[in-house]
């Protein structure tokens, strides 16, 4: 287990005070990797995803070539949008600008700038859209935002490790769900590191694991929660695993869910759930249940935490040896990384 510093971050990181959040986009979100989506929801050309992601809007489309492809989806004309949010398809096989109507390839060249007239020092080929690097890993799919982002099977191998042979690729997206939180997204983070709340927070799941040793171990910048179940026929398969900075897989045992706690502003985070279960499978009711009583249970307690760091009487706490090892770890790479170049 880290060792665990004995003061918390102080409160004033989590307010959003002066250029906190700036830095934050800056120096985590455009220098890690973040789950976008599925290969599933790519099954043709001209298939895409849209979304934003800390404040950037992306895209990530499936070209005439078969390839992934991820852009900032942002016309590089007077930066309209490409596409709407959410999932579809171009069915005239460009991306096209839906302000002034500037064509792009689905490799991200300008095809067309729509009546634009003449102009001797325009050269199309300069306007490409702005590209991000896209991987796959396991039938997931993400984006990174920086050319300098470690790969992303360097970041994730602690987790291949303890994954083994499983794969997720022929899964598909049952069901899709976005909880808005009145929270910073450190907040959250904090609160899904540690299971030392679980007695106290969430009864229904606290029937279902054994509390007493329930266990998160840090592995590189991935926790892995040990989550010993009481009842072999409950909903979970005894494996939380969370990445650094935003995301986590919980795996069931009919299926998977993968949480990004996207940051929407200096005081607003909202998570983003992907239900993945196998073709034509849907997500238990028992499941849903259980994901939708634990997620209210940690939206009042993170927005009333919140309003108490919001308040000014709290400065800074301490850590439990114990229990809070891994928000310990979280934490330092916080620091490094605002510390940082």
């Amino acid at each position: 287990m880290t060792a665990v510093a004995p003061e918390t971050l102080p409160a004033n990181l989590y307010r959003g005070e002066g250029d906190t959040w700036a830095r934050e986009r800056a120096r985590i979100f455009a220098r890690s990797w973040q789950p976008f989506a599925h290969e599933s929801q790519f099954a043709e050309p001209g298939a895409y995803v849209a979304q934003a992601i800390a404040g950037w809007p992306l895209l990530v489309v499936r070209g005439e070539d078969g390839v992934l492809r991820g852009f900032h989806n942002v016309c590089r004309h007077r930066a309209g949008p490409l596409t709407a949010e959410g999932a579809g398809r171009c069915a005239d096989g460009a991306l096209t600008c839906r302000y002034h109507g500037w064509r792009y390839t689905l490799d991200g060249r300008l095809r067309a700038a729509r009546d634009f007239g003449a102009s001797a020092d325009f050269d199309p080929r300069a306007y490409g859209l702005w590209p991000v690097r896209v991987a796959v890993w396991r039938g997931l799919v993400f984006v990174a935002l920086g050319d300098d982002v470690p790969a992303l099977e360097e970041t994730l191998a602690p987790l291949d490790a303890r994954l083994g042979a499983q794969d997720w690729s022929g899964l598909t997206l049952a069901a899709q769900r976005a909880h808005p939180i009145a929270c910073n997204w450190k907040t959250y983070v904090e609160n899904y590191l540690e299971g030392y709340h679980i007695p106290v927070m969430h009864p229904s799941l606290d029937a279902e694991v054994d509390s007493g040793r329930y266990a998160v171990e840090m592995d590189g910048r991935i926790a892995l929660h040990h989550v010993p179940s009481k009842d072999p026929n409950g909903v979970y398969d005894g494996l939380f695993a969370w990445v650094w900075p935003n995301w986590a897989l919980n795996v069931y045992r009919t299926g998977l869910m993968l949480e990004r706690m996207t940051p929407t502003g200096p005081r607003s985070v909202q998570l983003d759930y992907f239900y993945l279960m196998p073709p034509g499978e849907t997500v238990s009711a028992e499941t849903m249940a259980m994901s939708d009583t634990v997620t209210a249970e940690d939206k009042w307690i993170v927005e009333r935490v919140q309003e108490n760091l919001d308040a000014g009487v709290y400065v800074s706490g301490r850590l439990s040896p114990k229990h809070e090892g891994c928000v310990a770890a979280f934490q330092a790479f916080v620091r490094n990384a605002l510390d940082g170049p």
